[in-house]
């Protein structure tokens, strides 16, 4: 085995496999979201997507429940007048 070897010569090539590892969807986020995710990722210097993914396989992994409560018609969201719903995982 060579002490050092010149990458530079070598020829690169697309990995195979990758587009089936990931699917490219298009989600809808609140703003509050994505700028959480957004600034963890200029913390840990990890792309904010890769993040969100991160997080949502592990609710995969553990098999996360979300749990979510309907308020009564009278209590409403702000000047919208729709009602707001509560949602909690259940670990």
């Amino acid at each position: 085995m060579e002490a050092e070897y010149d990458l530079s010569v070598m020829k690169s090539r697309r990995n195979p496999y990758a587009s089936k590892l990931k699917s490219s969807v298009t989600i809808r986020l609140s703003d509050d979201v994505v700028s959480y995710f957004k600034g963890m990722s200029i913390e840990v210097g990890v792309p904010y997507q890769s993040l969100i993914n991160l997080y949502l396989r592990d609710c995969v992994k553990r098999h996360r429940q979300i749990d979510i409560h309907w308020p009564s018609k009278s209590l409403t969201h702000h000047s919208s007048g729709l009602p707001t719903a509560a949602a909690e995982f259940i670990r």
